[in-house]
Protein backbone atom coordinates (compact mmCIF):
# COMPACT_ATOMS: atom_id res chain seq x y z
CA UNK A 1 0.00 0.00 0.00
CA UNK A 2 1.24 3.51 -0.96
CA UNK A 3 0.81 6.29 1.74
CA UNK A 4 3.39 9.02 0.49
CA UNK A 5 2.08 12.27 -0.51
CA UNK A 6 2.63 13.99 -3.54
CA UNK A 7 5.10 15.90 -1.62
CA UNK A 8 7.00 12.70 -0.44
CA UNK A 9 7.19 11.40 -3.39
CA UNK A 10 8.59 14.31 -5.13
CA UNK A 11 11.12 14.13 -2.49
CA UNK A 12 11.92 10.82 -3.24
CA UNK A 13 12.42 11.34 -6.79
CA UNK A 14 14.16 14.27 -6.30
CA UNK A 15 16.34 12.26 -3.97
CA UNK A 16 17.01 9.79 -6.64
CA UNK A 17 18.74 12.60 -8.64
CA UNK A 18 22.24 13.98 -8.75
CA UNK A 19 20.68 17.34 -9.95
CA UNK A 20 17.00 18.23 -9.96
CA UNK A 21 16.72 22.01 -11.86
CA UNK A 22 13.46 23.40 -11.40
CA UNK A 23 12.08 27.15 -12.90
CA UNK A 24 15.36 28.16 -12.18
CA UNK A 25 16.32 32.23 -13.55
CA UNK A 26 19.05 34.52 -13.54
CA UNK A 27 18.60 38.25 -13.61
CA UNK A 28 20.97 40.97 -13.24
CA UNK A 29 20.45 44.54 -12.35
CA UNK A 30 21.84 47.13 -14.84
CA UNK A 31 21.87 50.90 -15.45
CA UNK A 32 19.65 50.42 -18.39
CA UNK A 33 17.21 47.96 -16.52
CA UNK A 34 17.26 44.20 -15.24
CA UNK A 35 19.30 41.25 -17.74
CA UNK A 36 17.81 38.30 -17.92
CA UNK A 37 20.36 35.70 -18.71
CA UNK A 38 18.47 32.20 -17.62
CA UNK A 39 14.94 31.92 -17.50
CA UNK A 40 12.30 29.15 -16.32
CA UNK A 41 15.43 26.00 -16.87
CA UNK A 42 14.19 23.16 -15.56
CA UNK A 43 15.64 19.23 -15.54
CA UNK A 44 16.76 16.12 -13.65
CA UNK A 45 20.14 14.44 -14.07
CA UNK A 46 20.25 10.68 -12.95
CA UNK A 47 23.68 9.41 -11.09
CA UNK A 48 26.12 8.55 -13.18
CA UNK A 49 24.82 10.42 -16.55
CA UNK A 50 27.23 12.64 -19.06
CA UNK A 51 25.09 15.60 -20.30
CA UNK A 52 26.76 18.71 -22.56
CA UNK A 53 24.97 21.99 -21.59
CA UNK A 54 25.57 23.64 -25.32
CA UNK A 55 24.37 26.55 -26.82
CA UNK A 56 25.84 29.69 -28.80
CA UNK A 57 28.21 32.44 -27.18
CA UNK A 58 26.16 34.47 -24.30
CA UNK A 59 23.15 31.91 -24.46
CA UNK A 60 23.85 31.08 -20.18
CA UNK A 61 25.67 28.47 -20.56
CA UNK A 62 28.67 28.89 -17.71
CA UNK A 63 25.90 30.46 -15.77
CA UNK A 64 24.14 27.57 -15.73
CA UNK A 65 26.86 25.58 -14.85
CA UNK A 66 27.62 28.12 -11.59
CA UNK A 67 24.07 27.61 -10.41
CA UNK A 68 24.41 24.34 -10.67
CA UNK A 69 27.55 23.91 -8.66
CA UNK A 70 26.78 26.59 -6.04
CA UNK A 71 29.22 29.32 -7.49
CA UNK A 72 25.99 31.13 -7.75
CA UNK A 73 22.50 32.13 -6.63
CA UNK A 74 19.44 32.06 -8.82
CA UNK A 75 17.30 34.92 -8.86
CA UNK A 76 14.32 32.20 -9.29
CA UNK A 77 13.80 28.50 -8.80
CA UNK A 78 15.82 26.05 -7.67
CA UNK A 79 18.53 23.15 -7.81
CA UNK A 80 18.72 20.25 -5.61
CA UNK A 81 22.44 18.68 -5.53
CA UNK A 82 21.77 14.92 -4.46
CA UNK A 83 18.86 16.14 -2.72
CA UNK A 84 20.24 19.10 -1.04
CA UNK A 85 19.05 22.34 -1.88
CA UNK A 86 22.75 24.09 -2.55
CA UNK A 87 20.84 26.92 -4.13
CA UNK A 88 19.08 28.17 -0.99
CA UNK A 89 22.15 27.64 0.91
CA UNK A 90 24.60 30.70 1.94
CA UNK A 91 28.24 30.68 0.91
CA UNK A 92 29.84 28.80 3.99
CA UNK A 93 27.19 26.04 3.12
CA UNK A 94 27.30 25.93 -1.10
CA UNK A 95 31.28 25.77 0.07
CA UNK A 96 30.79 22.92 1.92
CA UNK A 97 28.93 21.01 -0.16
CA UNK A 98 31.23 22.16 -3.03
CA UNK A 99 33.97 20.12 -1.31
CA UNK A 100 32.21 17.15 -0.50
CA UNK A 101 30.73 16.60 -3.43
CA UNK A 102 31.88 18.99 -6.33
CA UNK A 103 34.97 18.74 -8.35
CA UNK A 104 35.90 21.37 -11.39
CA UNK A 105 37.81 21.86 -14.37
CA UNK A 106 37.69 24.87 -16.97
CA UNK A 107 38.80 26.50 -19.62
CA UNK A 108 41.57 28.61 -17.89
CA UNK A 109 43.30 25.95 -16.16
CA UNK A 110 42.67 28.17 -12.77
CA UNK A 111 45.70 26.37 -10.89
CA UNK A 112 48.29 28.65 -8.27
CA UNK A 113 50.72 29.53 -10.03
CA UNK A 114 52.89 29.98 -6.31
CA UNK A 115 52.08 25.60 -5.65
CA UNK A 116 53.75 22.73 -7.53
CA UNK A 117 51.29 20.26 -9.43
CA UNK A 118 51.82 18.28 -6.28
CA UNK A 119 50.54 21.09 -4.34
CA UNK A 120 47.73 21.97 -6.15
CA UNK A 121 46.21 18.77 -6.33
CA UNK A 122 46.60 18.00 -2.49
CA UNK A 123 44.36 21.64 -1.68
CA UNK A 124 41.20 20.23 -2.02
CA UNK A 125 42.21 17.61 0.25
CA UNK A 126 44.05 19.96 2.80
CA UNK A 127 40.62 22.09 2.32
CA UNK A 128 38.56 19.15 3.22
CA UNK A 129 40.21 18.58 6.84
CA UNK A 130 41.71 14.79 4.93
CA UNK A 131 44.62 13.22 7.26
CA UNK A 132 46.63 11.71 3.96
CA UNK A 133 46.83 14.36 1.50
CA UNK A 134 50.13 13.51 -0.07
CA UNK A 135 49.40 9.90 -1.56
CA UNK A 136 45.81 10.28 -3.16
CA UNK A 137 47.53 13.31 -5.31
CA UNK A 138 50.28 11.31 -6.10
CA UNK A 139 48.57 8.35 -7.36
CA UNK A 140 46.01 10.94 -9.75
CA UNK A 141 48.67 12.28 -11.18
CA UNK A 142 50.09 9.13 -11.73
CA UNK A 143 46.60 8.58 -13.57
CA UNK A 144 47.18 11.86 -15.47
CA UNK A 145 50.84 10.81 -16.79
CA UNK A 146 52.44 13.57 -15.09
CA UNK A 147 54.24 11.23 -12.04
CA UNK A 148 57.47 12.76 -12.86
CA UNK A 149 56.34 16.34 -13.30
CA UNK A 150 55.18 16.80 -9.55
CA UNK A 151 57.72 19.47 -8.64
CA UNK A 152 56.62 21.59 -11.36
CA UNK A 153 55.01 24.65 -11.60
CA UNK A 154 52.14 26.21 -13.59
CA UNK A 155 54.50 27.94 -15.64
CA UNK A 156 57.21 25.29 -16.33
CA UNK A 157 53.89 22.96 -17.38
CA UNK A 158 52.45 22.83 -21.74
CA UNK A 159 48.59 23.84 -21.48
CA UNK A 160 48.01 20.52 -22.21
CA UNK A 161 50.16 19.53 -19.04
CA UNK A 162 48.14 22.04 -16.79
CA UNK A 163 44.63 20.82 -17.72
CA UNK A 164 45.97 17.35 -16.84
CA UNK A 165 47.13 18.23 -13.15
CA UNK A 166 43.54 20.42 -13.18
CA UNK A 167 41.54 16.77 -13.79
CA UNK A 168 43.92 15.51 -10.72
CA UNK A 169 42.93 18.33 -9.07
CA UNK A 170 38.97 17.75 -10.02
CA UNK A 171 38.53 13.63 -9.69
CA UNK A 172 41.31 13.52 -6.29
CA UNK A 173 38.41 14.19 -4.32
CA UNK A 174 36.18 11.65 -5.36
CA UNK A 175 33.53 13.94 -6.55
CA UNK A 176 29.89 12.75 -7.31
CA UNK A 177 29.48 15.23 -9.64
CA UNK A 178 32.15 17.21 -11.75
CA UNK A 179 31.57 20.40 -14.07
CA UNK A 180 33.35 21.44 -16.64
CA UNK A 181 33.32 24.91 -18.85
CA UNK A 182 34.96 24.29 -22.01
CA UNK A 183 37.36 22.04 -20.73
CA UNK A 184 39.13 22.02 -23.80
CA UNK A 185 38.74 25.61 -25.04
CA UNK A 186 42.72 27.04 -24.25
CA UNK A 187 43.86 23.60 -26.38
CA UNK A 188 45.05 22.77 -29.72
CA UNK A 189 43.09 19.76 -31.43
CA UNK A 190 44.92 17.35 -30.94
CA UNK A 191 46.20 18.06 -27.07
CA UNK A 192 41.96 18.63 -26.45
CA UNK A 193 41.49 15.20 -28.01
CA UNK A 194 43.78 13.44 -25.84
CA UNK A 195 42.47 15.77 -22.67
CA UNK A 196 38.82 14.60 -23.58
CA UNK A 197 39.81 11.13 -23.81
CA UNK A 198 41.21 11.53 -20.03
CA UNK A 199 38.35 12.96 -18.75
CA UNK A 200 36.10 10.45 -20.00
CA UNK A 201 38.49 7.25 -18.74
CA UNK A 202 38.67 9.37 -15.43
CA UNK A 203 34.61 9.68 -14.86
CA UNK A 204 34.24 6.04 -16.18
CA UNK A 205 36.42 4.96 -13.80
CA UNK A 206 35.07 6.59 -10.89
CA UNK A 207 31.55 6.47 -11.92
CA UNK A 208 31.14 10.53 -11.65
CA UNK A 209 28.21 12.25 -12.83
CA UNK A 210 29.75 14.50 -15.60
CA UNK A 211 27.83 17.59 -16.81
CA UNK A 212 29.38 19.98 -19.17
CA UNK A 213 29.52 23.18 -21.06
CA UNK A 214 31.26 23.02 -24.80
CA UNK A 215 30.90 24.33 -28.14
CA UNK A 216 32.85 21.48 -29.23
CA UNK A 217 30.53 19.18 -31.01
CA UNK A 218 32.79 16.13 -30.94
CA UNK A 219 33.09 16.68 -27.31
CA UNK A 220 29.37 17.01 -26.93
CA UNK A 221 28.96 13.68 -29.17
CA UNK A 222 30.75 11.96 -26.66
CA UNK A 223 28.00 12.30 -23.50
CA UNK A 224 25.18 10.56 -23.68
CA UNK A 225 22.57 13.61 -23.34
CA UNK A 226 22.79 16.98 -24.60
CA UNK A 227 21.15 20.05 -23.35
CA UNK A 228 20.44 23.09 -25.33
CA UNK A 229 20.12 26.46 -23.96
CA UNK A 230 19.35 29.81 -26.24
CA UNK A 231 18.72 32.94 -24.91
CA UNK A 232 18.74 32.19 -21.64
CA UNK A 233 15.79 29.23 -22.05
CA UNK A 234 16.02 25.49 -22.36
CA UNK A 235 15.38 24.13 -26.11
CA UNK A 236 16.28 21.20 -26.40
CA UNK A 237 17.09 17.89 -24.23
CA UNK A 238 18.08 15.12 -26.36
CA UNK A 239 19.49 11.60 -25.89
CA UNK A 240 22.70 10.96 -27.68
CA UNK A 241 23.65 7.63 -29.00
CA UNK A 242 26.50 5.89 -26.99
Amino acid sequence: MHDGSPLQDEAARAAHCALDVDGLGKRVALPSGDLTILQDVGFRIGHGDTVAIVGASGSGKSTLLSLLAGLDTPSAGRVLLDGAPISTLDEDGRARVRGEKVGFVFQSFQLLPSLTALENVMLPLELRGDRDVEAPAREVLQRVGLGERLGHYPRQLSGGEQQRVALARAFVTRPSLLFADEPTGNLDTATGQAIVDLLFALNADAGTTLVLVTHDDRLAARCARRLRIDSGRLVGDEALAA
